[in-house]
């Protein structure tokens, strides 16, 4: 039992005593007898626990059962895919729901927590999120520096570092080259993610680590950026990153997904958090809104539709077989469109009511890498493009009524984004190996033609961007550089 030595007379006489007691029960033939041993054994119990109370814990003291989860680790895909294979609710679900709502309660620490446990209310008088942020979000207004552009050959290290600090200003819009270079450090190389968004109003959002910035393209000013403070004890590299990020159509709030599984909703005209929304155990991979009405998409194929407005926000879910790694609302909202990382493009309908596993899509296309650049055409509400990975190179145009492939284009590369200009009435993609670029297209049925095609990209081309009348490209990069392209 570990303990000291200057006890071992004591701990022999506990040790004999203990032997009796087990030889004398092992010959007694009926049960609730020998009420005396049981009385020695009361006293052997008694003194081992004075003895551990006084001297702390022995050697051999068996520690507690279970497993502590420190609230900032990020799952591993495949244990979360274990974890969530559990039967799924039945009866309405309350309160803040989060993937648990689908997965049979599977908490964090893979206990069972059922639906009806009771939550802490905050001060606020909402119930309290089990996995609530452990760190704030921080408006930081952006400090003007002047002189802070650079003429083309110059060395770009000395500003590197500054995020929407200017590397390079053509005098003179050249076909096929940029406007504006500007840096865009930290931004994750991760093919998967939605980091670039451009609001009615032409504010650029784009994520960088742990922080959004944002960029008003009219002035080409950096107004200031979105911050996760650290949690007291860690350090900023243990902050977990934004995975997504999202306008709402009027331009007033911002959306925010993280690695975590939380939804942060921003009110960015009075620099406030308007609600923090605990959405789901994995990454949230894709955000579209539809009207008032928000909803996500996680790296385990868990659909939540969100009303903020709603103290319980979760009003409605379905199951994709495969990973997310697109979401969007069609223009009239009729449909909802979500890629999977299998090469599946699955269209639902806009009954977005009830939670439940059951609920199936309308229509399913396949192709033969991930769906992950995705848009609708808005002139043509029942067609949808998608841009196939390096495995396939692709450019489709479906029509979602018949399940056909309309037309098509081999790019010879990697789509990693893909956007369509309504005013100008074309179609952007964003490439990867062997050139890295920004391809403009045409699209007259049947026929898909290139027109341009933007170079200045080192790396490939993650995310694109246009500005509200459709005269502006952007473009993120994998080379942490961010590109103004005039149309």
């Amino acid at each position: 039992m570990g303990l000291k030595s200057g006890h071992s007379n004591d701990w022999d006489d506990m040790r004999r005593m203990l032997r009796d007691v087990v030889g004398k029960r092992r010959h007694c033939p009926f049960k609730g007898q020998n009420d005396a041993h049981q009385v020695s054994y009361k006293r052997f119990r008694r003194r081992i626990t004075q003895r551990s109370s006084s001297e702390g814990p022995a050697a051999s003291t068996p520690l507690a059962t279970g497993r502590q989860c420190d609230p900032s680790f990020e799952f591993d895909t495949v244990c979360q895919r274990l974890e969530l294979d559990s039967p799924p609710a039945k009866g309405v679900l309350q309160g803040n729901l989060q993937e648990t709502a689908l997965a049979g309660g599977v908490s964090h620490c893979g206990g069972v927590t059922p639906a009806n446990t009771p939550r802490s209310i905050t001060a606020r008088g909402r119930p309290a999120a089990e996995n609530a942020p452990e760190q704030g979000w921080v408006w930081s207004a952006a400090v003007q520096e002047d002189g802070n552009v650079q003429q083309a050959g110059s060395d770009e290290r000395r500003h590197d570092l500054q995020p929407f600090a200017v590397l390079d200003k053509a005098s003179v819009s050249l076909q096929g080259k940029s406007v504006m270079k500007m840096a865009a450090p930290s931004l994750l190389n991760d093919y998967y993610t939605n980091l670039l968004d451009c609001s009615c109003n032409g504010m650029i959002a784009l994520a960088l680590g742990s922080s959004v910035y944002l960029w008003n393209s009219e002035t080409r000013a950096l107004v200031g950026y979105l911050d996760q403070s650290p949690q007291p004890g860690r350090s900023r590299l243990q902050t977990p990153s934004i995975s997504c990020l999202c306008w709402s159509k009027d331009g007033r709030a911002l959306c925010i997904g993280t690695r975590r599984g939380e939804v942060q909703l921003w009110d960015v005209e009075r620099k406030q958090n308007m609600r923090y929304l605990p959405s789901h155990l994995s990454v949230v991979r894709a955000l579209s809104w539809k009207q008032q009405l928000l909803s996500s998409g996680s790296v385990l194929g868990r659909i939540h539709h969100l009303d903020p407005r709603d103290p319980a926000p979760l009003v409605g879910a379905a199951v994709q077989k495969d990973g997310i790694c697109s979401l969007q609302w069609s223009p009239g909202d009729d449909w909802l469109a979500s890629g999977s990382t299998e090469g599946l493009l699955c269209i639902w309908d806009s009954d977005v009511a009830g939670v439940t596993r059951s609920r199936q899509p309308i229509t399913t296309m396949k192709q033969p890498s991930a769906v992950k650049a995705m848009a609708w055409c808005p002139w043509q509400r029942k067609m949808i493009a998608t841009g196939g990975g390096w495995k396939d190179g692709e450019l489709r145009i479906w029509d979602t009524e018949s399940k056909t492939c309309v037309t098509s284009a081999n790019t010879n590369s990697q789509i990693c984004s893909l956007r369509w200009a309504e005013e100008k009435r074309y179609l952007v993609t964003g490439h990867g190996l062997p050139q890295h670029q920004v391809t403009c297209w045409t699209w007259e049925l049947p026929s898909l033609s290139p027109i341009y095609q933007l170079t200045g990209h080192s790396h490939r081309v993650l995310h694109l961007a246009l500005n509200p009348d459709s005269t502006q490209i952007f473009s993120a990069g994998a080379d942490q550089r961010f590109h103004i392209w005039d149309m």
